[in-house]
């Protein structure tokens, strides 16, 4: 990485500065195989600083960086669950009828066949390119709400989780491109009685998954529900605005306005899962981040609560590190 130089760009022409002082400056931190133009060519995700060297509005990795530097000997990993939605050029769900819906849901959840089914093909062409890039994609599978998919990034160790998923999100738009549809990130695309699409964040420190750490994860969980307010407004980029589309406490999710908790309860905030509740010890899930979250955003607003006991809606502002 340290052989890519930096670069600038543009930032009148994404809204993010003004023509007169338009350059903000491209700066390397992960490097992947490109699984379009193959090797020896690069992906390179960057940060995105302005003129005076301070982080874009947009970049929220560079605190993100600074809180995971500061919580390093807790070893967090993360494993996110990016949903999303496979869209025609003309805004209505792949696959479905022109003039009308499918079927209610139910035969759509991890199926198989051309009317339960739509754009496999597309799913799997990003699950091999993300593969090929380097990135740690897990697993993927087909949603509750059909022409929705979700694959899963993980584990990752602290600032490599956002890393990982808008990379694994660059690749998704970059292979739908070339199929001609449109996968979007929307919480709620479809109003009425479908599922919203999230982005369940699963979550341990080392001490979380030795033995006896259900402790531990009790702790952090009720660390948790004195910030829910806090949390909300982190997990969408509108400030929980998208997020109450989906967060409704129908459709296997908790009410915005309530924290919960349970063992292998999916109408949950967290959900513990029965295995972790078996033995003792391992990770939860805070259901609420809605997929079109910012992972840097919601990795770093775990960490604040659960391990630097922040309270409250404000954040400390650290030192650099």
């Amino acid at each position: 990485l340290t052989d890519v130089p930096e670069w600038n760009f543009d930032g009148s022409s994404t809204a993010q500065a003004e023509g007169s002082n338009s350059d903000m400056f491209l700066v390397p931190v992960r490097m992947f195989r490109d699984p379009f133009c193959l090797d020896p060519n690069k992906l390179v995700l960057c940060e995105v600083l302005k003129y005076n060297r301070k982080p874009a509005e947009t970049n929220l990795r560079h605190t993100c960086k600074k809180v995971m530097d500061l919580v390093k000997d807790s070893h967090p990993w993360f494993g996110m669950e990016q949903e999303y939605t496979l869209l025609g050029i003309n805004g209505h769900p792949y696959g479905w009828p022109d003039n009308g819906f499918p079927g209610p849901q139910g035969p759509y959840y991890c199926g198989v066949g051309a009317d339960k089914v739509y754009g496999r093909d597309i799913v799997e062409s990003h699950y091999k390119a993300c593969l090929y890039a380097g990135v740690k994609i897990c697993g993927t599978n087909a949603e509750v709400m059909p022409s929705q998919w979700e694959f899963q990034v993980g584990p990752c160790e602290g600032i490599e989780m956002g890393d990982h998923l808008w990379m694994a999100r660059f690749i998704l738009h970059r292979v739908c491109e070339d199929f001609g549809v449109v996968a979007t990130l929307d919480p709620k695309p479809m109003t009425g009685n479908w599922n919203g699409a999230g982005c369940h964040t699963n979550y341990s420190t080392e001490e979380m998954r030795r033995e006896g750490g259900l402790k531990h994860i009790e702790a952090a969980i009720e660390k948790l529900s004195k910030r829910h307010d806090y949390h909300i407004c982190v997990y969408d980029p509108r400030g929980g605005r998208d997020n109450s589309r989906r967060l409704t406490g129908h459709h296997e999710t908790s009410n915005i306005f309530e924290f919960s908790a349970g063992v292998a309860n999916r109408g949950a905030s967290i959900r513990i899962p029965r295995q972790v509740g078996q033995d003792g010890y391992g990770y939860f899930e805070d259901r609420r981040p809605a997929a079109n979250c910012d992972p840097y955003a919601v990795t770093e607003a775990i960490m604040r609560t659960t391990v630097l006991n922040e309270t409250g809606v404000e954040t400390k502002d650290y030192a650099d590190h």
